[in-house]
């Protein structure tokens, strides 16, 4: 979460919440940051992984739902009433993932939750832009994070980026008020790709998934928070 002085220079906070963002601490967030100016940029960037399909059981659902799609409900519920009686440009940032415009082999949760984040971000852009409300959509691939096994993690495909590559683009995007942000531009060739013959991207996936996506599933342990990030040429097995 950030605030801009007179000189462009930013003045903000960031603020890690455990366990999954709760609505009471996001209100509380909000308002303290409000004493210390008005916000003017909020970045919602926790997520977490989930391996597994519909045997997930329903505990990890919940978390994995909390705080890859309620965070952004949570926010905009107790932010988004102070921003529309603002002028001037407010920005809200939805870190989503790729896997959200295309989908994540082996990890049904995080599919479903990454989309979902992507519809929310859709429906703000659309519903409060007339309220100088600026929603980007950040949807990247493999990045440096804690979320990485770095050791394993610059094996092919389509590159991991740093945290610092990735901002870089949102400070970019934000500028030109662009709401999709592929620090990964590869992305959008494989959106391309789905959309214009979705049983033929299926039928890709589907050989994919059974190629790597089971393997995966049947040789780790849950307890290894194991996550494959897709790409549209290689499979990245991740660990945290």
């Amino acid at each position: 979460m950030f605030r801009w002085n007179a000189d462009q220079h930013v003045l903000g906070f960031s603020a890690p919440l455990d366990h999954g963002p709760e609505e009471m601490d996001v209100r509380r967030l909000i308002a303290v940051a409000e004493t210390l100016g008005p916000v003017e940029v909020f970045a919602a960037n926790a997520g977490v992984p989930s391996n597994g399909g519909y045997e997930v059981p329903n505990d990890e659902w919940d978390r994995t739902w909390k705080v890859n799609v309620m965070q952004h409900v949570y926010v905009a519920r107790h932010l988004f009433p102070l921003w529309q009686q603002r002028p001037g440009d407010k920005h809200f940032i939805i870190t989503a993932s790729a896997a959200g415009l295309l989908t994540q082999v082996g990890g049904l949760p995080y599919s479903v939750s990454k989309h979902a984040a992507v519809s929310i971000a859709e429906w703000y852009q659309i519903t409060y832009r007339e309220f100088g409300i600026h929603v980007a959509c950040l949807c990247p691939q493999v990045v440096e994070t804690g979320m990485v096994w770095v050791g394993n993690a610059g094996a092919g495909g389509d590159g991991v980026l740093k945290p610092q590559q990735v901002a870089e683009e949102v400070v970019k995007a934000m500028g030109e008020k662009k709401f999709l942000v592929l620090p990964h531009p590869q992305v959008l060739k494989y959106m391309k790709q789905k959309a214009s013959d979705y049983d033929r991207w299926l039928k890709g996936m589907t050989r994919l998934h059974k190629s790597v996506g089971e393997l995966q599933s049947r040789t780790l342990d849950r307890d290894d928070a194991g996550i494959i990030v897709y790409t549209e040429s290689s499979i990245y097995p991740l660990f945290i």
